[in-house]
């Protein structure tokens, strides 16, 4: 993060500091976590899962606890036909984990899911997903049918309750899901700089202003384990979510 500032005059950061030039080609910086956070994460599964005990270590009990809540998620939220999308609930989590967490590694220090298009990429994943299940599940037709009209719905409000559930179907949840993770990882990004930076300024505005320089890091570490907290939750449930979508398709009951 660079930190700009004339002498009399602070300037808080802004939009530009999540646009990063390319590092070669159009490869930037956050396409480059992208890729090492899917490395990470099937690297950490498949090494972690190789030699598998009865009496199971550090590594592996972490790896099992991660595993169960994308499984009690999965079977809590699909039902009966939860076991195919385990993999899919569990690798969205420990992705999108990953990602957010690079926000406050050192080195990395940028949330992936801050820049738009990564997240609303993976909802338009999740929403091909459901709705490519809801229809192998009902059938094109049964399926429209099933998603736009609860039963029980009077006939004289059908028509709008139709177009409502569409909306929201088709349009309003992967746009939701993808800006959850995208606005909570963008606007903590910008405070936990704002915190760096207005620090750093009053550190070297002399005079009796850097006797409150201590207080913005103060406030800054403080908020980073804030922030991580935040990080998992969006994680969690951006999970959830999908897997709820899941279930909704799928159900025999709307």
């Amino acid at each position: 993060m660079e930190l700009v500032w004339a002498a009399e005059e602070f300037e808080p950061p802004g939009v530009g500091t999540f646009i990063y030039p390319p590092i070669f080609g159009e490869v930037t910086k956050p396409v480059v976590q992208l890729v090492f956070a899917a490395i990470i994460v099937g690297a950490v599964f498949l090494l972690g899962t190789r030699k598998l005990s009865l009496v199971p270590g550090r590594g592996q009990f972490a790896l099992e606890y991660i595993y169960n809540v994308a499984r009690n998620m999965a079977r809590d939220q699909i039902g009966h036909d939860f076991k195919p999308f385990i993999p899919l609930v569990l690798g969205l989590f420990s992705f999108i984990l990953v990602n957010n967490f690079f926000g406050i590694i050192p080195v990395f220090q940028f949330p992936t899911m801050s820049r738009i298009g990564f997240p609303l990429a993976l909802a338009v994943f999740v929403y091909i997903t459901y709705h490519y299940a809801g229809i192998r599940k009902h059938g094109f037709v049964g399926y429209i049918k099933h998603a736009s009209l609860p039963p029980g719905v009077p006939p004289f409000i059908a028509p709008l309750i139709v177009i409502i559930e569409l909306f929201t179907k088709f349009v309003f949840q992967p746009i939701s899901l993808a800006l959850r993770v995208f606005a909570a990882m963008f606007a903590g990004h910008l405070v936990l700089g704002l915190a760096v930076v207005g620090g750093e300024f009053l550190l070297h505005a002399g005079g009796g202003l850097v006797v409150a320089a201590p207080f913005p890091f103060i406030g800054a570490i403080a908020f980073t384990f804030l922030e991580a907290l935040v990080m998992t939750i969006q994680a969690y449930v951006f999970a959830l979510l999908a897997a709820v979508y899941i279930g909704a398709a799928v159900s025999t009951d709307h």
